[in-house]
């Protein structure tokens, strides 16, 4: 496995949201097959855990919002959530599209030779054991390969369950505020990059990060503006949902 820090830095600029942002289901096979479908390389997607440890694809803490499931995700087995329709909330065209695990996403991309950012998603109190459970699983996944995913979240003690656990896979820290110590904790948590909003980047934000040897990257930018102003910057990654908009260089 490739090493990844600021000097070795393999992944693509582009990166589709959640596999195709907004076009498919979301976080489902037939978003990243989408996304792919438009040129997009390199995916970002959320995992979080089954109430018996199986890493799966969603966003929220609750079904409701992109399933026919109702409670939260992460206290039901995986047998359960595995019979879920996760895309007839989106249209008609995608009924019956499953929610995928961590293992089906893996071998999809590794077939096909693209690029995944996990953001290891957890359920409220399970950040740490999350961690450890999404960056084994990555690990053993992606062990023969030349890139290993990237690994990010919002949540602290998640980037130290994978740490602890696969000090080899490179993490990064999302923020959505620049508060009060997150460069120092970027740097404790011996992240290669930063992932923000993409409104807090600017030169100052941008100088700090790549003074600490830290890669730049943003999210979620699904305007022609934003994104020019981001290039011109020299950000080193934008998440999108449009990737029916820009052109993956």
């Amino acid at each position: 496995m490739r090493l990844v820090d600021a000097q070795h830095w393999p992944y693509p600029r582009w990166v589709a949201h959640r596999g195709a942002g907004k076009l498919a289901p979301e976080n489902t096979l037939a978003a990243f097959r989408l996304g792919a479908t438009h040129g997009y390389r390199m995916f970002e997607c959320d995992v979080k855990l089954s109430a018996d440890g199986m890493p799966f694809l969603l966003h929220d803490a609750t079904l409701e919002r992109t399933s026919n499931g109702r409670g939260t995700a992460g206290e039901q087995p995986w047998q359960a959530l595995s019979q879920l329709d996760a895309g007839s909330w989106h249209s008609r065209a995608y009924a019956g599209e499953p929610l995928p695990t961590l293992q089906a996403i893996a071998h999809y991309c590794l077939r096909n030779g693209h690029h995944l950012n996990i953001e290891i998603k957890p359920t409220p109190g399970s950040e740490r054991r999350t961690g450890e459970v999404v960056a084994r699983a990555a690990a053993q996944l992606w062990q023969s390969q030349t890139v290993p995913p990237l690994l990010t979240s919002f949540q602290p003690e998640a980037l130290e369950g994978a740490r602890a656990t696969a000090p080899d896979l490179p993490r990064g820290l999302l923020l959505d505020s620049l508060w009060n110590g997150w460069l120092e904790k970027a740097r404790a948590l011996g992240c290669v990059a930063v992932v923000c909003n993409h409104a807090l980047w600017n030169v100052d934000s941008l100088a700090q990060a790549r003074q600490a040897g830290l890669r730049c990257l943003c999210y979620t930018v699904n305007d022609e503006a934003a994104a020019r102003r981001l290039l011109d910057l020299g950000l080193d990654g934008i998440i999108t949902d449009r990737v029916d908009l820009f052109t993956p260089a």
